[in-house]
C-alpha cells in the first residue's frame, strides 16, 4: 500500500499540493500513533495491564458476572484513553488469560475485549485514529469532541455490552476461585510507568495537541527503560506495518479523491442533517469499512460529511460498524492474532453473525440519540 501510494504521488496522481496539506494533517496524527504505541508498550513491559488484572481477580470476589463488568471497565477506560489498538494487543490476553486460569469460559471475555475496542472508541479523539482525523478537520478541543458525540458513544458501550450479557448469561453465573497474583519483577520500574500514565491520560484531554504529551511520555519512559532493563528496548516495538499500511492508504485514497472519487460518493451519501441522511451516511460508512477496512472508508467518505453532525454520523459507521468482517478494523485482525497465540479459536461465521445482529441494532440507535442530542431537524 505505501508503494502503491509513493507510485501515486511519482506519476503525478497525486498532486504535490495535495500531498503537502495531506502531511501538514497527517503528520502530527502517525506521531501521536508511534509514541503511544511505545508507551502501552513498556507499561504493559513493566506489569501494569497484569497488576491490574490481578486487582480485578480479587475484586471480582469469586463471581464470574462481577469479574466480566470489571474486565468491561477496564477494556472500555483502555479503548477510550489509549485507542482501540491498545486494548486488542494488551488488554486481550490479560484477560483471556485471567478468565483460562481461573477455568470459567474465556469466549465471552475475548468477544467483550474485541467488541468495546471497536465500539468504545467514539468519545475522545485519542480513541480512535479515526477521531483524530475528524479533530483535525473541525479543530475541536477534546471535550468539544466529546460533546458532539456523547450520546452515540454511550450507546456505544450499553448496548453491546448488553447484547453480550444476554447470549452469555449462563457462561456467566458461574464461581471462580482465587487466582495466584503475578509476581513484580521491578517494582520501582512499575510505579514509575504508572505515575506516567496518571500523568498522560489527563494530559491527553487537556486540549493540548495530544502528540506532544505521548511523545513526552514515550522519551520518559525510553529512558527509565535504557537504564534499569534496556533489553526490553527493541525495535519491533515501533509499529512498522501499520504505519506503512496507514500512510500508504492516506495517499492512496487522496489520489482517488483528485481523480473524482468524491463526487461519485456524493451521489449515494445524501446530505442535509435529517435523520434519514444521517442513517444513510453512518450506513454506507458501516458498510465500506467491513468491506475494505474503517480507515479508508473514513477517508473515502469525509468529504461527504460538510457539518459537524455529519462527521459524527460518519464516525458512528466507521468505528461502531467494524464487527462483521476480519478485516473491518485493525483491531480485529490484531485481537485475533493475540487468540491465536493462546489456542483460543474463533469461529469467523459466529462472529460475523452476531456482529452484524449488533451493528442491525447499534447503529440507527446511535445516529438517532446522536440527532436527537444534535437538536437538528
Amino acid at each position: 500500500m505505501l508503494v502503491a501510494g509513493i507510485l501515486c504521488l511519482a506519476f503525478g496522481v497525486l498532486p504535490l499540493p495535495a500531498f503537502g496539506e495531506l502531511t501538514a494533517r497527517t503528520v502530527p496524527i502517525l506521531a501521536f500513533v508511534l509514541a503511544m504505541t511505545v508507551v502501552t508498550e513498556l507499561v504493559a513491559d513493566a506489569g501494569l495491564f497484569q497488576v491490574l488484572t490481578d486487582r480485578i481477580a480479587v475484586f471480582g470476589r469469586g463471581r464470574v458476572w462481577l469479574l466480566w463488568l470489571l474486565v468491561i471497565a477496564l477494556a472500555t477506560v483502555s479503548t477510550v484513553f489509549l485507542s482501540l489498538d491498545t486494548t486488542a494487543v494488551l488488554v486481550t490476553p490479560v484477560v483471556v488469560l485471567l478468565a483460562m486460569h481461573a477455568r470459567i469460559p474465556a469466549l465471552p471475555f475475548a468477544l467483550t475485549a474485541v467488541w468495546l475496542a471497536n465500539t468504545a472508541s467514539l468519545l475522545l479523539p485519542v480513541s480512535n485514529l479515526t477521531n483524530l482525523l475528524a479533530q483535525s478537520r473541525l479543530g475541536l478541543s477534546p471535550a468539544a469532541f466529546a460533546g458532539l458525540v456523547w450520546a452515540p458513544a454511550l450507546a456505544g458501550i450499553v448496548l453491546p455490552v448488553a447484547m453480550l450479557g444476554i447470549a452469555f448469561r449462563k457462561q456467566l453465573g458461574g464461581q471462580y476461585g482465587p487466582q495466584p497474583p503475578h509476581k513484580v519483577q521491578d517494582r520501582p520500574l512499575l510505579l514509575t510507568c504508572a505515575a506516567t500514565l496518571a500523568v498522560l491520560l489527563p494530559a491527553l484531554v487537556s486540549g493540548v495537541p495530544v502528540q506532544i504529551p505521548a511523545m513526552a511520555a514515550a522519551l520518559i519512559l525510553l529512558g527509565v527503560f535504557a537504564r534499569r532493563r534496556p533489553g526490553s528496548l527493541r525495535w519491533s516495538m515501533v509499529p512498522w506495518r501499520p504505519l506503512m499500511l496507514t500512510i500508504g492508504l492516506f495517499m492512496v485514497v487522496e489520489s482517488l479523491h483528485a481523480i473524482g472519487l468524491t463526487p461519485l460518493l456524493g451521489g449515494v451519501s445524501g446530505s442535509g442533517d435529517g435523520l434519514p441522511s444521517l442513517l444513510r451516511l453512518a450506513g454506507l460508512g458501516a458498510a465500506t469499512a467491513n468491506i475494505a477496512n474503517n480507515l479508508p472508508a473514513y477517508l473515502a467518505l469525509e468529504p461527504e460529511a460538510g457539518s459537524p453532525v455529519r462527521l459524527a454520523a460518519l464516525l458512528i459507521g466507521v468505528n461502531l460498524g467494524p464487527l462483521i468482517s476480519p478485516w473491518a478494523s485493525l483491531a480485529t485482525l490484531l485481537w485475533h492474532e493475540r487468540l491465536k497465540a493462546l489456542n483460543v479459536q474463533v469461529r469467523w461465521g459466529g462472529f460475523a453473525a452476531a456482529g452484524l445482529c449488533c451493528v442491525v441494532l447499534l447503529l440507527p440507535l446511535s445516529v438517532l440519540v446522536l440527532w436527537l442530542a444534535s437538536g437538528t431537524t
